[in-house]
């Protein structure tokens, strides 16, 4: 049985970067997207990329960021994967040398989001998430799940609204490789909650 990987997403504090390592997640997420309330400062990020080991994954997330700000993140983080939410087109986001996720905004349309995925052909995968086109990630909005194809040609990762209480559900239906929570393990955007986090890690680990 494959076992469904977890990101932790718009982490801010050395002490919940700390957890989310000791709880054994997959991925942890660096939001650069001006608008998100957890966005990070290149400074910030630097100081907290140092208590990242090299078997998690650092995942940064971008929103429409000029090229030159891309690539400064790039340089500093030396992140393992590149996650873009905006208008990016394939070409831009190939562009720096590392692989690429392209999040999809499941909450309008899916049925029309779900017939844009051959722009990116790409990426290494797709993030499915629950806000509507053109809003930030990490609203806590779900969508759908049945709503995606049984079969892809490539990973997805599953975000939106997801938590402990109802990540192994999202699993069953979904089989992503993957699950990503921001809100659903915080007290307040980007204050993670590490009571929520080992609950959240332990629900997606019991659902196999």
């Amino acid at each position: 049985m494959t076992t469904t990987r977890i990101k932790f997403c718009g982490l801010t504090r050395s002490e919940d970067v700390a957890e989310a390592v000791a709880l054994g997640v997959d991925c942890i997420g660096f939001v650069f997207a001006k608008r998100s309330p957890r966005h990070l400062t290149l400074d910030v990020a630097q100081g907290l990329r140092d208590a990242v080991p090299a078997r998690v994954r650092l995942v940064a997330l971008m929103m429409d960021n000029p090229a030159e700000e891309v690539a400064a993140i790039v340089s500093a983080l030396r992140p393992d994967v590149l996650q873009f939410h905006g208008a990016e087109d394939d070409a831009f986001c190939r562009g720096f040398g590392l692989p690429y996720w392209k999040a999809i905004a499941m909450g309008g349309d899916p049925a029309s989001a779900l017939r844009t995925l051959g722009r990116w052909p790409g990426a290494d995968a797709f993030l499915f998430d629950g806000h509507a086109a053109g809003a930030q990630g990490g609203s806590g909005e779900r969508f759908d799940w049945t709503a995606l194809p049984a079969t892809l040609d490539r990973p997805f990762w599953l975000a939106g609204g997801l938590d402990a209480g109802n990540v192994a559900q999202a699993i069953a239906v979904a089989r992503p490789a993957g699950v990503d929570v921001s809100s659903g393990i915080e007290t307040a955007p980007g204050l993670k909650d590490h009571a929520r986090m080992r609950a959240f890690v332990d629900a997606a680990r019991g659902a196999g």
